[in-house]
């Protein structure tokens, strides 16, 4: 008996299935060695430890004994962390110009995150980019569900790699993850109060473009719309007459609401709402799907990529970088506003970010709900300056709470890098915007 125990651990060991991280050498699709340190793996979570979460590790490039670690959560729900890793405030990214389909070609990037911060890419929940389940799932991946796991994901990760318990420690990540994150603090915070192990060093959270309340965010898209110039006077007149605020989820009964909420659609058919100024047929083909989306599909379905990455052989079928559509998802927090106030309470501090051009989450519903958790201001509206330009705007709450817009920005960071990361480092470094 003790001899079938021994052999069952040593399997678990050797498995690909078992908590592993392995350092990639390697990336098809990028000449040369790797400027940076970059280590995959999976961890298990859940009951049974059925689900295999999928990460990727970059160490920071200045001082990774010393610098914040982030853990990058991707919306979607459902996005992969190549999201983030490939089109955001990763270390490389695919070169689109003269793209004619094959592997495609990465290249270094000037305005990575890890220049100054150890980074966790993963891919979360279950059924996300390369994480995948040895059994069906009993329950349904959900907003609280996430957090826990997540939470769960990180104590595994730590009790492999020590020597970054001691690192200050940040959840970061944009767009649907605003629901996910302020849990995700939530449940951290409460683990360390009940003396789990190991303590995790939770200095914070960063969130970029937040979802807070879909219902609520959504409805801000109408006074965004006419702030923009992308609808009348009249029509937003109407518009406030006669749905009292709720454009999104119309009473049916409300007939005169109804019609000029279909005129209003008619005026942003042509607007791509990640950043109501770029060309649809610039950043997207047809149904949406930016080139650099399809690029991301060919990389990661690749065989040479997936065994340079260490991906499990035959654990998932087609790769998808958003799986949103086809898998299951509960969205339970109808609103992070609690989170982010029982976040404020504990202390920790947070920068809340918006691209000003963003209709998908418009900056004024962030500010909106920012305003609700009535905390006094501590630093005014003012402009942040690069270079001296104006970069954006902020402003900072008695709850350590930092909201700033990004002058020209879209909904995630890709649209203006060199401000995002600046933004970042000051935040992250204690400096004032």
């Amino acid at each position: 008996m003790k001899l079938l125990l021994l052999l069952l651990v040593v399997l678990m060991v050797l498995s690909p299935h078992a908590n592993s991280g392995s350092i990639v050498k390697y990336l098809p699709g990028f000449e040369g060695p790797l400027p940076f340190e970059l280590e995959t793996g999976y961890i298990r979570v859940g009951e049974a430890e059925q689900v295999q979460l999928f990460y990727y590790f970059i160490k920071s490039e200045r001082n990774p004994k010393e610098d914040p670690l982030l853990l990058w959560l991707t919306g979607g729900p459902g996005c992969s962390a190549v999201s983030a890793l490939l089109f955001e405030n990763g270390p490389v990214k695919f070169r689109v110009e003269g793209y004619n389909g094959g592997t495609p070609t990465l290249l270094s990037t000037t305005y990575s995150w890890t220049q100054i911060a150890s980074i966790i890419y993963l891919d979360q929940p279950v059924g996300t980019g390369f994480s995948y389940s040895k059994t069906q799932l009993l329950d349904t991946p959900s907003d609280s569900g996430e957090a826990k796991r997540i939470h769960e994901f990180l104590l595994k990760w730590l009790a492999k790699h020590e020597k970054f318990i001691s690192n200050p420690f940040y959840v970061t990540g944009n767009s649907y993850a605003g629901k996910v994150i302020p849990a995700t603090v939530q449940e951290i915070s409460k683990g360390n109060d009940l003396g789990f192990k190991p303590q995790i060093n939770l200095q914070g959270y960063v969130i970029g473009n937040p979802t807070t309340d879909q219902e609520f965010d959504y409805n801000h898209r109408v006074p965004f719309a006419h702030g923009m110039a992308l609808i009348s006077d009249e029509l937003y007149e109407s518009l406030k007459k006669t749905c009292n605020g709720n454009y999104e989820k119309v009473d049916p009964g409300n007939i005169e609401c109804l019609q000029f909420v279909e005129e209003y659609h008619e005026c942003i058919a042509g607007i791509y709402l990640g950043h109501v100024l770029a060309q649809i047929c610039a950043v997207a083909a047809p149904g949406l799907f930016w080139p650099k989306h399809l690029q991301a599909s060919m990389w990661a379905n690749d065989e040479s990529v997936r065994k340079a990455l260490h991906v499990a052989k035959g654990s998932i079928g087609k790769w998808l970088r958003c799986s949103s559509e086809d898998k299951p998802y509960n969205k339970d927090i109808k609103s992070s506003v609690p989170y982010h106030l029982n976040n404020s309470i504990k202390g920790y501090p947070s920068l809340i970010s918006s691209g000003d051009h963003d209709m998908i989450i418009p900056f004024t519903a962030t500010q909106t709900w920012i305003r609700s958790l009535n905390y006094s201001i501590i630093d005014k509206w003012r402009p942040w300056m690069i270079h001296d330009q104006v970069a954006g705007y902020t402003k900072t709450y008695a709850n350590k709470m930092t909201f700033a817009t990004v002058k020209g920005g879209g909904h995630t960071s890709k649209f203006k890098p060199e401000e995002s990361f600046i933004m970042f480092r000051r935040w992250i470094s204690g400096q004032p915007l």
